[in-house]
């Protein structure tokens, strides 16, 4: 055990111990607590993991705070276990130590209200020429915390601490950051997704929903080696490292994108959209200053204003909390052929595929939504890597493993439940005009009882 960890376990008595219903005991060092007990990173406690989800699964109340603190303790596991074994050649130290965990806990600090749904679903939609992140805002907030609250923390170390939270959005930049590049693999990973960002949200995703998972994180920690400034996993884990993704898959198409919480998105943004005008809740992404004012209790401020500038918005929320859905049409998956020249269907493409005469639609009327759902970073067959670096072809570990490692699904709902029928329909002819077949229909209990 190196002496950094000694230094630790005997400072225990400055931290504070809280308990995590997925990794029992968290210690938090001083510094972390700082950050911690700030009003910023309490903010984390009004921005739910998963969004909607607690609309179909209700025990998926969970927000970022939980988060945060479970990818900080992880993150600190891997740092010690690659301390333990292999401390000596790589030199690892207490600052690394800090910095990785430091990173594990504000990874998520610039997240906005309901999570991905906010910088992946609204705001290119309200402002499509921004390019936003929330990882550079996560960045920018730990900035303005250690100003706002004069934070008393090494200025190399902050520096490390903000490049491990880009790291999977730019590991371009970090290649040039010399040695210990492997430290910048544990909270985002850059070059093969495999980092403690996802050990800790599968799993507590996973119990939240009640959903059973086969990947245990311990094992990959338990296996981890630094070889060429690269962690490393031993080949005889390479099948949970498939459990990995393949469970992330799983809880994507059955959780994150599930057709009644992807309903209830698109009517989350529709109603943002009309609240921004007279909430300017786009100004917030201006600086941390204002963004950090920002939480899911926007929502609520919504359907309980009585000033008539949000009328539409509240009608829409209003929607929402009794179950007045925009209804789900159709949906396919785009075929494997076409994927490399996938292009974007929108609503207008249904619309001028109408085929129902006596029934007029509009684009407002449709709602079109294409969900990604992927194995690792893209398309490609995940890396796996040994004792000594190589990859391991998919065919050595088994047969049953996938031609292709992404599916993109389009789907189509109506904003009013009469024109359904119309707009599957029109969806259907839009299938057959682009791809020369078309999936059944099965929005409505007229097209149910037609296929009977």
């Amino acid at each position: 055990m190196g002496a950094f960890q000694e230094d630790r376990i005997d400072g225990r008595s400055n931290a504070k111990i809280v308990l995590d219903n997925v990794h029992r005991n968290i210690y938090l060092d001083p510094l972390s607590l700082k950050f911690i007990d700030t009003e910023q990173f309490q903010r984390l406690r009004d921005v739910k993991q998963l969004g909607l989800c607690h609309y179909v699964y209700p025990g998926a109340m969970h927000s970022r705070f939980e988060h945060s603190l479970g990818a900080y303790h992880v993150a600190g596991q891997a740092v010690e276990i690659l301390d333990r074994y292999q401390g000596h050649e790589l030199g690892i130290d207490r600052s690394d130590l800090r910095t990785v965990k430091l990173a594990g806990l504000l990874h998520d600090i610039g997240h906005g209200p309901f999570s991905h749904v906010f910088d992946n679903e609204f705001l290119p939609r309200a402002l499509p020429d921004v390019k936003w992140n929330h990882e550079q805002m996560s960045v920018d907030m730990v900035d303005y915390m250690v100003d706002c609250h004069h934070i008393d923390i090494d200025p190399s170390e902050l520096k490390k601490v903000k490049q491990m939270i880009l790291a999977s959005s730019s590991w371009s930049n970090c290649q040039a950051l010399g040695n210990k590049r492997f430290l910048f693999d544990i909270v985002a990973n850059g070059r093969n997704g495999i980092d403690v960002d996802k050990f800790d949200y599968i799993e507590r995703d996973c119990r939240a929903c009640g959903i059973s998972s086969s990947f245990d994180f311990h094992r990959l920690l338990e296996n981890m080696k630094v070889i060429d400034d690269e962690i490393c996993y031993r080949a005889k884990e390479s099948h949970t490292v498939y459990r990995l993704f393949q469970t992330r898959a799983d809880l994507r198409r059955t959780v994150y994108t599930h057709a009644k919480v992807k309903a209830l998105e698109l009517m989350l943004v529709d109603a943002l959209l009309l609240a921004n005008d007279y909430l300017r809740i786009t100004t917030h992404i201006e600086s941390p200053e204002k963004f950090w004012k920002l939480d899911d209790t926007v929502l609520k401020t919504i359907e309980t204003a009585e000033q008539p500038e949000l009328q539409a918005a509240r009608k829409i929320v209003q929607q929402m909390r009794r179950r007045q859905l925009y209804q789900f049409c159709n949906e396919y998956t785009v075929p494997k052929d076409q994927l490399e020249h996938y292009k974007d269907v929108t609503a207008q493409d249904i619309i001028c595929s109408q085929t129902r005469s006596g029934v007029e639609l509009h684009e407002e009327d449709v709602a079109v939504h294409t969900t990604r759902i992927d194995l690792t970073c893209g398309k490609e067959d995940p890396d796996f890597e040994s004792t000594e670096k190589f990859k391991i072809k998919k065919d050595s570990i088994s047969l049953l493993l996938p031609d292709t490692f992404e599916d993109r699904i389009v789907r189509v709902y109506s904003k009013k439940p009469e024109l359904v029928e119309a707009i599957s329909e029109a969806f259907e002819e839009f299938q057959r005009k682009q791809y020369g077949f078309a999936t059944q229909l099965h929005g409505t209990p007229e097209s149910k009882r037609r296929r009977k």
